[in-house]
């Protein structure tokens, strides 16, 4: 069986290239620049409308993956949000300080999900990279009640982690393993060999915003700091997939 293909999109436009090219789903979120944060329940009505499954990411706030008690609150209603908006799924993950998945919020994560939505598909983000023994980690979404995992094996890039995920896939049960983290479409044989379910890239480029080009906006941002779906990239991940 072929692998998946799912692409990270910030809007609509990158949600249709995405399908355009050959992508199976999207993950949705904004803020990619800063790793994802929870769409907006417009953004996620529109990309519904698009047509292709949308997983929204579910993520409060940028930094680590220790949440506190409001947090995992805010998150849980978040979850509630994007699910009775059209997304058909949520993308959600919580460490403890001890760097163990935090399975009192993961628990409630699936609770809020399973609260809307029989069906929708719960995927345990890269959090689980940030984990002590992330093969050991993955052992335990089965019985939490995850679809699937998305994972770069504890490495900067998923092709240098490659061996772990593949150690990930065999420790996973029912659970589908999804190689992401740096990769490019010349990546993706490599990634299928780890017997992946799915293969995640953001696909993207930096947008032709000259506009504001150099004018901060606070923080580190410089003003360019927006990113939209480079179809080409998507179509090449397709080929390589199909190949």
């Amino acid at each position: 069986m072929t692998p998946a293909l799912e692409i990270a999109v910030t809007s609509p436009a990158g949600a249709i290239v995405a399908r355009d090219g050959g992508a199976d789903r999207v993950e949705l979120c904004v803020g990619l620049e800063l790793g994802g944060l929870t769409p907006s329940q417009a953004l996620v009505e529109m990309t519904h409308e698009t047509g292709i499954p949308a997983h929204a990411l579910v993520r409060c706030r940028p930094g680590g993956f220790v949440h506190d008690r409001d947090e995992v609150e805010l998150m849980e209603r978040e979850i509630r949000t994007v699910l009775r908006s059209g997304a058909a799924g949520v993308v959600v993950g919580a460490l403890r300080e001890d760097r163990t998945l935090d399975q009192d919020a993961l628990r409630r994560f699936v609770d809020a999900a399973r609260s809307v939505s029989a069906t929708a598909e719960i995927t345990l983000h890269r959090a689980i990279d940030h984990a002590a023994d992330p093969v050991a980690a993955v052992g335990t979404l089965e019985a939490l009640g995850f679809t699937r995992v998305l994972t770069s094996g504890a490495a900067p890039t998923a092709v240098a982690g490659s061996g772990t995920i593949a150690r990930m896939v065999e420790a996973a049960g029912s659970v589908q393993v999804m190689a992401g983290a740096g990769v490019t479409p010349a990546d993706v044989p490599a990634l299928v060999a780890t017997g992946v379910a799915a293969v995640h890239l953001s696909a993207k480029r930096p947008a032709p915003d000259s506009a504001h080009a150099g004018v901060p906006m606070g923080g580190a941002d410089d003003g360019s700091a927006h990113f939209v779906t480079d179809a080409e990239v998507v179509a090449a991940a397709r080929r390589a997939l199909d190949a």
